[in-house]
């Protein structure tokens, strides 16, 4: 969901079920960087500030329509038809404000002009509205862009060695415990790792926590502008309590609660799904290089969410290559670049459920690579 108008790229052809999740190459690519730059046309890197304020104003008028139906239209429903209306706004509106956190993210890697004053504000403030710690999370989600892949230093979603594997590990290798650790993973996994640094990198010398300034994540120059995602979150707070005063807490849950859950659930499992998959490596030190590390993640179809999402989800390994790159160029950035990376691009179409499902049963943990002779190469398994 957007204004403007974007290349439309002809779909992926079917892959089996074989082929999807066969293993991508992890040797040292045959192409650098610059020659898969030079693939794309250059107007791609440009950055319109217009245009990314199309994207940012329609999403905030589908939202603000939606919030004035629900204000003015259920409270006049018969009552059986409030509980068809409700989940419907839950989910249109998460769905809409996912595409604004998109947004900000792309402020985050300055991709939205080219200014970095101008994505810092526009990211800071609706980062701040959905709950977000704007600089905090800018600086871990950049140290994850330069670290992809590697079991190291990557920050986020760094998978498990199977000597790592807590002992009640086996206990939920079932599908009751895969319901119940995705279900925790999608509704507390954004806010206990924003406070807790739940599935991200362990780090040595202080509590790892993203509204924490002091927080080993950081350095000393990063630390002021902690304090300052820190005043973002506590003014939207402040500004959820007078609601909550004024209308209710009923009302606040049920008009903004709610579809930030949403927001939080899809945020993890868009993330999850692109850095997990039985087809990825994972590098210890003595192989792990940026170029392959950025190329460990995997585009996935969501369908019309894909659009509402502004692309985030089908041109992630684009955007892995080149994080300033608006994603409004995206698409036509990726199918310039798949003929160069060739078995090294990675496109899952299997439906969004479904994967979820298999990478929670199939990604388990990472062992080195027993087929052939790089042991600083890992690759996923489940047997426990």
């Amino acid at each position: 969901m957007g204004a403007g108008g974007r290349m439309q790229v002809s779909p992926p052809s079917k892959k089996s079920e074989t082929d999807t999740i066969k293993r991508v190459p992890c040797e040292t690519p045959p192409f650098t960087v610059g020659e898969l730059k030079k693939a794309i046309p250059p107007h791609c890197f440009k950055r319109s500030i217009p245009r990314s304020f199309s994207y940012l104003i329609w999403d905030i008028i589908i939202a603000s329509c939606f919030y004035y139906v629900a204000t003015t239209y259920f409270p006049l429903l018969p009552h059986p038809l409030s509980y068809f209306a409700w989940p419907l706004y839950w989910a249109c509106q998460g769905c809409v404000l996912t595409g604004v956190w998109v947004i900000a993210h792309e402020c985050g890697h300055h991709a939205f002009s080219d200014y970095q004053w101008l994505d810092d504000t526009v990211g800071l403030i609706f980062h701040s509205f959905l709950l977000v710690p704007y600089f905090s999370w800018k600086y871990s989600h950049r140290r994850h862009h330069s670290n992809t892949g590697s079991l190291e230093r990557d920050e986020v979603f760094v998978p498990k060695k199977k000597s790592d594997i807590k002992w009640y590990g086996k206990y939920l290798n079932n599908p009751l415990g895969r319901t119940v650790m995705l279900t925790v993973q999608f509704t507390l996994g954004w806010p206990l790792y924003l406070a807790f640094n739940v599935s991200g990198r362990p780090y040595d010398g202080g509590f790892a926590c993203h509204f924490h300034p002091n927080a080993p994540i950081y350095n000393d120059r990063e630390r002021l502008q902690i304090y300052i995602s820190d005043a973002g979150i506590l003014a939207v707070c402040y500004g959820l309590y007078r609601y909550a005063a004024a209308q209710g807490v009923a009302s606040m849950v049920c008009f903004y609660g709610v579809p930030l859950l949403i927001v939080n659930g899809f945020l993890v499992l868009i993330t999850y799904l692109q850095h997990t998959h039985p087809s990825l490596p994972h590098y210890d030190s003595s192989e792990w290089d940026w170029l392959r590390g950025a190329l460990a993640t995997v585009d996935r179809d969501y369908g019309i969410l894909n659009k509402v999402f502004h692309n985030i989800t089908d041109t992630h390994v684009a955007h892995h290559l080149f994080s300033t790159m608006p994603h409004y160029h995206a698409m036509e950035a990726t199918k310039a670049i798949k003929p160069i990376l060739g078995e090294y691009y990675q496109f899952d179409g299997t439906p969004v459920v479904k994967a979820m499902w298999r990478e929670a049963k199939d990604c388990i943990y990472v062992e080195p690579d027993r087929q052939g002779e790089k042991k600083g190469v890992f690759w996923y398994n489940n047997k426990l």
